[in-house]
């Protein structure tokens, strides 16, 4: 709705990863250079963390789109609470060889002749794993155990992780000692910082079509930030839901005081809102925008009101064309 009201060609704002939207924040551009680093040393894991909506995933989409895909052969999988044979399943799958009916050693055989082919065709293997702080540490073994394949003394597959926080203290557990041996680097993706808000937002508008309509006031990047911490997501999910305000509203400056309105809207949406009239003395919590809700409904009673409408023309059509084909009718061309 907002994209055509502010003219826009896209939707710049949408959860869904896209590296079209890449954005280099001081964090996403440090994390870029490990997994530069980690692909030139091709071998080894390397390990990526970061607050749920950090940016993993578009991180991912990023490096998949960048790197050559002519020298490297890389396969993303999202993982899920897998144990290690399945884990070995799902690797094997994702590089295009069939699993079913095939025992734990032929699978593992085909893998390691697989990885040997590509190498000797001077092309290299990736593995990327996201989510990996669902895996259990059978499965992370299994991954450990694909990273020995070697050749000539060169790995056949290096592999990335990337998880939630608590990755981190699942590599320090006991047991994971030789694949922790193994990382060459890792890195935690922070948030953006206050002055990144802004260059984020019109990056991402103007890859959407935006030629400045609406305006946003300095104190409408700092409120962005405010509410969401820097999380790109959560960044994402509020200008969003600004802009559709802004539209209905039909707002062609941002300030403050919209991304306050929309982010209390947001958070009563999430905790269980009670709408309540100013001065009745309701108790403390979370309030509905009455103004929002009473926007919205007026725009719902227009669009009921031009259904109703076409139905009426829609209706005086089929009767005159059914009259025109009743018999004996006469055309005034006759």
């Amino acid at each position: 709705m907002y994209t055509q009201h502010y003219g826009l060609t896209d939707r710049p704002f949408q959860l869904t990863p896209d590296a079209r939207y890449w954005f280099d924040s001081r964090t996403h551009k440090k994390a870029m250079a490990y997994l530069g680093y980690g692909i030139a040393q091709g071998e080894g894991f390397i390990v990526v963390t970061g607050e749920i909506g950090a940016g993993k995933s578009t991180l991912v989409a990023h490096l998949l789109e960048t790197i050559d895909r002519e020298r490297l052969n890389a396969v993303s999988l999202v993982s899920t609470q897998v144990e290690g044979d399945d884990m070995l399943r799902l690797a094997a799958q994702g590089f295009g060889l069939a699993t079913e009916g095939l025992e734990k050693a032929q699978i593992l055989d085909r893998m390691e002749q697989l990885l040997a082919e590509e190498a000797s065709r001077g092309k290299r293997s990736l593995l990327i794993v996201d989510e990996a702080q669902s895996l259990a540490t059978s499965a992370l073994e299994e991954l450990r155990m694909l990273s020995n394949f070697t050749r000539q003394g060169r790995a056949l597959l290096q592999i990335f992780l990337l998880g939630q926080p608590e990755f981190r203290d699942r590599l320090a557990e006991h047991g994971l000692e030789q694949l922790r041996q193994r990382v060459i680097a890792t890195h935690h993706l922070d948030a953006m910082e206050p002055a990144e808000v802004e260059p984020y937002l019109v990056h991402r508008l103007t890859v959407a079509g935006w030629q400045g309509r609406p305006v946003f006031d300095a104190s409408a990047f700092a409120a962005i930030h405010r509410h969401t911490g820097g999380i790109p997501r959560r960044v994402n999910q509020l200008a969003n839901r600004v802009l559709l305000y802004g539209a209905l509203e039909s707002l062609d400056r941002i300030g403050a005081g919209a991304v306050d309105t929309v982010a209390a809207d947001m958070a009563a949406d999430r905790t269980g809102p009670r709408a309540v009239e100013v001065g009745q003395g309701a108790p403390a919590g979370p309030v509905k925008d009455l103004a929002l809700e009473r926007r919205v409904a007026q725009l719902e009673s227009r669009l009921e009101e031009q259904e109703v409408v076409l139905r009426r023309v829609l209706t005086l059509l089929v009767d005159w064309v059914e009259s025109a084909e009743a018999p004996g009718y006469r055309s005034n061309a006759a």
